[in-house]
C-alpha cells in the first residue's frame, strides 16, 4: 500500500538522523533562551488565510477541510501566524521555538526534497531589535557548524526594496507582485523576470538592484545592513548582501535572509526567515526545514555519540540481561537477541552494529565475554570490568 502523493514514511537511519538533529536544535534553542510551545495542526480556515496575502503562494496552497458540523477548517501551513494567539498576555520580549509538522498542497518534486507534509523547526523573538537578529544568526550558524554543513548566508531588507520601488513610483498594490518577480532572479532566467516586470512597468528597478554597493548608500534603510554586518562580524558570521532577495511571504517588513548549502549537488534553501509584525510588535524569526537539513547530514556525524552493541544470549538469559542493563546505563545503544547466533549476526550486520558480545556457557565460566568487531571481523575476549570502561 503506497502513501498519498507528497507524503512518506520515515524509517531506519533516516529517522535516527532526524531525531539526533532535532535534539541538537532543541538543546541550542534552549541555550539561547527560547521556550518550547506546541500548537494545533488544525485551525479555523479564516484564521489561517487571514494570516497572509491571498496571493502568497503558501496561502494559496493551504489544505482545507470541513468537520461534521460543516465548519471550515485548515491544516497549518507554518507556525508564525499562530503567534498572534500565543502572544496574548506574554511578557516582552517573548522568545519561543517550535518543531512540528506543517502541510502545503503544492506540486511535489521528491528529487528536490519537496513534500506536502514536512517538519519545520522555528525560533522567533517578539519585540526584536537588530541586535536580536544578529544573536539569532549566531544560533543558526552554530547549528549548521555542528552538523558539518558548508553554507552561505544571504541577507537583504524589505525596507530597502520598498525604498527602491518608491523611487520608481511603483504603487502599493503592485509592489507585492514586483517583489515576487524580483525574488525569482536567482531561480529563473533574467529575461523571463524582465518580461514579467515589463507588464507592470517596473523593469527599470533592475538598474538599481544590479548596481554596486555605492548604489545603495543613498537609501536610508541601507544603514540597517551596515549595522547588522558589524554585529555579525562580532559573532564571526559572514553574509552576502543580496539586493534582489525578497522572500515569498508578504508579511516581511525588515531584514530577510536565506541560507543555502555550498554542496554542488544540492542548491536548495535549508534555512530562511526575516522580520515581521505580530499584533503590531516588531518580531524576527528563523525556520529550518528538517527534511532538507537532514539530507545534508552525514550519518557518521552522530556515530561518536554512542556505541551500537548487539548482545547474543546463548542459553544464559540472566547474565545477558544483567550485562545489557549495565551497558545501557553507560549510554550505549544495546539490543538483545537469543540463541539463534547466525540469525542474530545477520541482523547485526544489516543494522550496522559496531560489535557483537556473546554470552554463553563458556563466557560465564571464564567470566569474560567474546566480542566480535563487526567492521574488522576480529574477535577478542574482555572482562565485564573492561567492557564498562
Amino acid at each position: 500500500m503506497e502513501t498519498v502523493k507528497g507524503f512518506r514514511d520515515i524509517t531506519g537511519s533516516e529517522a535516527e538522523i532526524r531525531e539526533e538533529v532535532k535534539k541538537l536544535l532543541v538543546e541550542t534553542f534552549k541555550r539561547y533562551g527560547y521556550e518550547s510551545v506546541e500548537t494545533p495542526i488544525i485551525e479555523q480556515e479564516e484564521f489561517v488565510k487571514k494570516s497572509g496575502d491571498a496571493n502568497d503562494e503558501a496561502i494559496s496552497d493551504v489544505y482545507t477541510l470541513k468537520d461534521r458540523g460543516e465548519r471550515k477548517l485548515a491544516l497549518r501551513y507554518e507556525f508564525t501566524f499562530q503567534l498572534k494567539r500565543l502572544m496574548v498576555n506574554k511578557k516582552l520580549p517573548y522568545k519561543r521555538y517550535q518543531i512540528g509538522e506543517v502541510f502545503r498542497d503544492e506540486p511535489t518534486t521528491s528529487g528536490k526534497q519537496r513534500y506536502r507534509q514536512f517538519t519545520q523547526c522555528d525560533a522567533d523573538i517578539v519585540s526584536s531589535t537588530i541586535k536580536d537578529e544578529a544573536d539569532l544568526f549566531g544560533l543558526v550558524c552554530e547549528v549548521l557548524d555542528k552538523l558539518g554543513i558548508k553554507y552561505e548566508v544571504s541577507i537583504n531588507t524589505r525596507k530597502l526594496l520598498n525604498e527602491i520601488l518608491d523611487q520608481y513610483k511603483i504603487d502599493d498594490k503592485t509592489k507585492p507582485y514586483v517583489l515576487r518577480e524580483i525574488d525569482k532572479l536567482d531561480k529563473f532566467p533574467e529575461s523571463e523576470v524582465v518580461k514579467n516586470l515589463k507588464t507592470m512597468k517596473a523593469q527599470d528597478v533592475l538598474k538599481t538592484l544590479n548596481g554596486n554597493e555605492s548604489t545603495f548608500k543613498i537609501f536610508k534603510s541601507y544603514t540597517d545592513i551596515i549595522e547588522l554586518k558589524k554585529l555579525c562580524d562580532i559573532y564571526g558570521i559572514k553574509f552576502k548582501f543580496s539586493p534582489t532577495l525578497a522572500r515569498g511571504l508578504s508579511y516581511y517588513n525588515g531584514t530577510v535572509f536565506e541560507i543555502k548549502t555550498l554542496d554542488k549537488d544540492f542548491k536548495e534553501t535549508i534555512c530562511a526567515g526575516g522580520a515581521y509584525l505580530v499584533n503590531g510588535i516588531q518580531s524576527f524569526g528563523v525556520s529550518f526545514g528538517l527534511d532538507r537539513l537532514c539530507s545534508l547530514v552525514d550519518e557518521k556525524t552522530f556515530d561518536k555519540v554512542k556505541s551500537k552493541i548487539m548482545v547474543i544470549s546463548i542459553g544464559q538469559e540472566k547474565e545477558a540481561i544483567n550485562l545489557v542493563k549495565k551497558l545501557r546505563e553507560k549510554g550505549n545503544r544495546v539490543e538483545l537477541m537469543y540463541d539463534k547466533v547466525s540469525k542474530a549476526l545477520d541482523y547485526s550486520n544489516s543494522k550496522k552494529f559496531d560489535k557483537v558480545i556473546f554470552v554463553g556457557e563458556e563466557e560465564v565460566k571464564k567470566k569474560k565475554f567474546k566480542i566480535k568487531d563487526m567492521v574488522s571481523g576480529k574477535e577478542i575476549w574482555k572482562s565485564e570490568k573492561d567492557l564498562m570502561k
